[in-house]
């Protein structure tokens, strides 16, 4: 048992869409998809969409293709990281998702793979 974690969910989101809207959406309801069972095992799931949205409409940015994007979507997604206990990695190739969890790694995050290895909390 564990007190309640912060849990970045992170998996592919643009990768092998080809700037796609409807896959680009699929992909990150698989995402938010983990959200449920994260929380069901005691802890708090987030996903850095839905943080660097705001950040790239306010700046300007309207699409995936914008310089908004590029300036706001990582850099909000690492600075969310340094917030979070953990990291579940969902499948699928995703450069910014490696990013992400090499990141947690040299912050001595704990980085799970499934729901099912992340401990109950307390």
């Amino acid at each position: 048992m564990t007190k309640p974690l912060l849990v970045l969910i992170s998996g592919p989101y643009l990768t092998g869409t080809g700037g796609d809207e409807t896959k680009i959406a699929g992909n990150l309801a698989r995402m938010e998809a983990m959200a449920l069972p994260v929380y069901e095992r005691g802890h708090l799931a987030v996903v850095a969409e839905w943080l660097s949205w705001p950040l790239i409409k306010q700046a300007g940015g309207t699409s995936h293709a914008s310089e908004e994007f590029r300036q706001f979507q990582y850099p909000a997604a690492h600075r969310l990281l340094t917030m979070c206990d953990a990291v579940l990695r969902i499948p699928g190739d995703s450069r910014g998702a490696d990013a992400e969890c090499e990141l947690a790694r040299r912050m001595g995050l704990s980085i799970y793979t499934s729901v099912e290895e992340l401990p109950y909390a307390t």
